[in-house]
């Protein structure tokens, strides 16, 4: 099992064995990412090639997402060990992509496109199409904009107050981001069989699940695979009782639902 945790001295990557319901001391396995308050990253997953992803923010300091030396504002991609992975833009870097700000989603869909949701700043929250070493411009690019300075643009956008999206699952059929301001489950169709990387391989946003407030994360279910129709069954976690939301009686809730695309 791992962990993402803030520490006294940063933020670190920890590995621990779970044994039934025994769970063995857990290890450091990255270390010295940037911490701060907020823009603090911490969405970790495994990608299909079996290496570990690990999301971090910018800390709120200037230049670490553009500092190639720098463990914040990046994407890292490492071994059960912590290792650099194999086929990293740098071998001896654990950097996969630079220049994000905060990213709170990691997916993967059916082709094995990568997918990553990211809070802005003031103006655009992104999803982007993740390439190996691939900069996505912050600070010195919100939103899109930046493709004549060699920075990849996102795929969608949305003003700030509409999305803050955090968790990210992905179906047969699109991708689906937690809104936090924006309080509903916003649906990204694909257009493309392919999974093509620019705006074009994507559909026009909906927003879905709008009455339960802030949502945080979204997962697929793994005991229902998702069907030939783009149906498929998603876990949903609100975040009502954070502080920033209106909690409601029974707040926060784990909810479980299906999705059933209409064309």
């Amino acid at each position: 099992m791992f962990v993402y945790r803030t520490a006294p001295d940063g933020n670190e990557v920890l590995r621990g064995t779970l044994a039934g319901r025994e769970l063995s001391a857990l290890t450091p396995v990255v270390e010295g990412i940037p911490a701060a308050s907020n823009h603090d990253g911490g969405r970790i997953a495994f990608g299909p090639d079996g290496y570990l992803y690990v999301a971090t923010g910018d800390a709120q300091r200037e230049g670490t997402s553009q500092d190639p030396a720098s463990l914040g504002g990046k994407i890292l991609r490492v071994t059960v060990d912590g290792a650099p992975a194999p086929d990293n833009p740098d071998p001896g870097s654990p950097v996969w992509s630079l220049g994000h700000r905060n990213v709170q989603g990691l997916a993967w869909d059916a082709t094995g496109r990568m997918l990553a949701s990211e809070f802005g700043q003031n103006t655009f929250d992104e999803l982007n199409v993740i390439v190996p070493g691939g900069n996505y411009g912050w600070p010195d690019v919100e939103g899109a904009g930046g493709a004549d300075a060699g920075f990849v643009d996102p795929v969608t956008t949305w003003a700030t107050d509409d999305a803050s999206p955090s968790g990210l699952a992905v179906t047969r059929e699109g991708a689906y981001l937690a809104g936090l301001r924006g309080q509903a489950l916003l649906r990204v169709p694909f257009v493309t069989p392919d999974g093509g990387t620019g705006a074009d391989a994507f559909g026009e946003p909906q927003a879905l699940l709008t009455d339960r407030g802030r949502l945080r994360a979204v997962l697929p279910d793994p005991a229902n695979p998702p069907g030939e129709d783009g149906s498929a069954v998603l876990f949903v976690l609100t975040n009502n009782t954070d502080g920033r939301g209106d909690p409601r009686e029974g707040d926060d809730r784990l909810l479980r639902v299906r999705v059933q695309p209409t064309g």
